[in-house]
């Protein structure tokens, strides 16, 4: 039985969640996060709740309870200025911050320097913190897949979403990404989302992002697979956010926004014969 026939569909079935990180993270990704899903395009999004926009997207939230919600667990900073740090206290989670108690910028520095214990209080303070606005998430997602840094820390994002029963974004292509073994973390029963898809930086440079996300639905294969992209507008505040960072920058979410809001993907996907599905719907399932 392979992943579609799991969810109820076809073998042949090609699903397709088309999900939206980091909201929360600016007031631009914000805006440009609610338009995308408006737009019936995106069809899955998360929020990170360390970021200073979260309750600007929180309220955006609960007042569209129809799209599907994550949450976008956090535990990098990777920006130059623009910094953040845990929801907690910081002489909560002392091992988690930098001289300056912000986020480490990368997941080899997390990986160093957090403590299992931290990290574990600090990602149940971030799922309460939603809980605690009234949100009702689908899912759990991980921002730069840094839950992933090191082996207590997947053990951790597994046991919590079991005891809050959301699917978590289980994948080989992230793991290997981030350096941990698929064949040690991966148990029997698993959900795991076969293919994931994130945008790559020589087609951003050289034919742009379109090329690469047409090219993706064009040759799409049956079973459950995500795209994730980080729509935003390319203007002051994501420009900011983002200097001297062009892979994820202000004019790549701008890219990303375009392609996922125009009539012509809709058509793609109709000619290619591609279900979209939302967490939503697989933990639904699944349980």
């Amino acid at each position: 039985m392979n992943t579609a026939q799991r969810l109820g569909f076809d073998k042949n079935t090609k699903l397709l969640i088309i999900h939206a990180d980091d909201a929360g993270l600016s007031h631009s990704e914000n805006m440009a996060t609610i338009q995308a899903l408006e737009k019936g395009i995106v069809n899955s999004y998360s929020i990170m709740l360390p970021c200073p926009w979260f309750h600007e997207m929180a309220v955006i939230a609960k007042n569209n309870p129809q799209y599907d919600l994550g949450i976008h667990l956090t535990l990098t900073c990777e920006w130059e200025n623009y910094r953040f740090g845990p929801v907690l206290p910081i002489s909560e989670v002392p091992s988690l911050v930098d001289e300056h108690g912000h986020f480490f910028k990368k997941r080899e520095q997390l990986c160093k320097n957090a403590t299992p214990e931290d990290v574990e209080k600090e990602l149940r303070a971030q799922i309460e913190k939603a809980l605690g606005y009234g949100l009702a998430p689908t899912h759990m997602d991980s921002h730069m897949y840094s839950v992933g840094s090191h082996p207590e820390f997947f053990k951790i994002y597994q046991k919590l979403g079991k005891q809050y029963q959301l699917p978590i974004l289980v994948n080989e292509q992230l793991m290997q990404m981030v350096g941990l073994d698929p064949k040690a973390h991966i148990k029997e029963g698993d959900f795991v989302i076969d293919r994931t898809y994130v945008g790559e930086f020589p087609y951003f440079e050289k034919e742009g992002l379109a090329t690469y996300y047409q090219s993706i639905l064009e040759n799409l294969t049956p079973g459950a697979n995500l795209i994730l992209i980080h729509p935003a507008f390319d203007e002051h505040e994501m420009q900011g956010v983002t200097i001297n960072h062009p892979n994820f920058g202000a004019a790549w979410r701008q890219q990303d926004f375009d392609f996922f809001t125009s009539e012509k993907t809709m058509e793609i996907l109709e000619k290619q014969q591609i279900q979209l599905v939302t967490w939503g719907a697989i933990r639904n399932i699944l349980k």
